[in-house]
């Protein structure tokens, strides 16, 4: 078995703000949403048992876990973080999308803060690809286009 990303975590602090940015802005799906009890302390240093879980994806993809963004909230929130707090760690999501329309989305939300853009020549012409951010900073990318999934 060859080792492959199975799904992203992102622990948030505001957990709406959150869905906002994914759901309502990039354009993801809710697959569950659901509370869990577990030894969150233990595993991960969290403040509590109880973990709110959401995840995120194409309900289209064949196997409903590759690609999954899962956010968890802990009944302990803290507020929301400062948009100039330090990543360690997990520094980048990249999706593929339409860049204007996904942008076009955020800023209706006010979502995203401003995006940085930048021009990327490909052997197929010119992209644009943008970064923004989540609401608890962790830096977006979104780049033109999709996944063609192999089919059997």
């Amino acid at each position: 078995m060859t080792p492959a990303i199975h799904h992203t975590v992102l622990a948030v602090r505001d957990l709406e703000q959150s869905l906002r940015f994914y759901r309502d802005g990039i354009g993801l799906e809710v697959l569950q949403d659901r509370t869990v009890e577990g030894d969150w302390p233990g595993l991960f240093g969290a403040p509590s048992r109880s973990l709110h879980v959401v995840f995120l994806g194409d309900s289209a993809t064949p196997d409903v876990y590759s690609g999954v963004l899962e956010l968890n909230a802990f009944d302990s929130q803290l507020g929301p973080a400062p948009a100039e707090q330090a990543h360690y760690g997990l520094t980048i999501i990249s999706y593929f999308v339409d860049v204007e329309a996904t942008l076009s989305r955020l800023a209706e939300l006010g979502s995203g803060g401003e995006p940085a853009r930048v021009e990327q020549q490909t052997p197929n012409g010119t992209i644009t690809i943008a970064t923004v951010r989540d609401p608890d900073g962790v830096t977006v990318l979104l780049t033109p286009g999709s996944i063609t999934r192999a089919t059997t």
